[in-house]
């Protein structure tokens, strides 16, 4: 069974496993960068979650809803673990970014939810219909989406700080 589910994966899904791997990797080495090279992996993120959310599923148009909760509390989640100890070199035009594994365990985190719900869908046609799978993978899109943009927001709003409120 295992053998059919990998033969009958698209090509692009591996292509955008191997994708998501290497920006894992870059992301766990220190380096600076600029903020709009840094939100080149939350905005895949959230193109992948939000395909995968149904407006016409068991939850309806609340499916918005549901998910803008779970951004919000796992924006709320990695502002409050995020310190306020950024490096930005306003001449450079870059970010210092700490390496972190946490950015590579998000995107397989995404990436295996979203393959496990198409596999789970296409062996189970019924199952996008409960109310319960509906809810719980939605909200689980929202909380990954949020820890994305909650850390991309931390940096941004350090960026956009006055020079001057940064050196104090």
């Amino acid at each position: 069974m295992i053998q059919q589910i990998i033969s009958h994966t698209p090509v692009y899904v591996w292509a955008l496993l191997a994708f998501l791997l290497y920006r894992g990797y870059l992301a766990s080495r220190d380096r600076d960068i600029t903020l709009q090279k840094m939100a080149i992996i939350p905005g895949v993120m959230l193109v992948l979650a939000l395909s995968g959310l149904n407006g016409h599923g068991a939850l309806g148009a609340g499916v918005w809803g549901v998910w803008a909760i779970g951004v919000l509390a796992g924006m709320a989640l990695i502002w409050r673990m995020t310190n306020g100890d950024i490096a930005i070199d306003r001449a450079a035009g870059t970010i210092h970014q700490r390496g972190s594994w946490m950015p590579l365990a998000m995107m397989m985190a995404i990436f295996l939810t979203k393959y496990t719900v198409a596999v789970a869908s296409a062996m189970h046609p019924e199952l996008p219909h409960s109310l319960p799978f509906a809810l719980g993978v939605t909200a689980l899109y929202g909380v990954f989406n949020g820890v994305f943009l909650g850390r991309l927001a931390r940096y941004a709003s350090v960026w956009l700080r006055p020079a001057d409120a940064v050196a104090a």
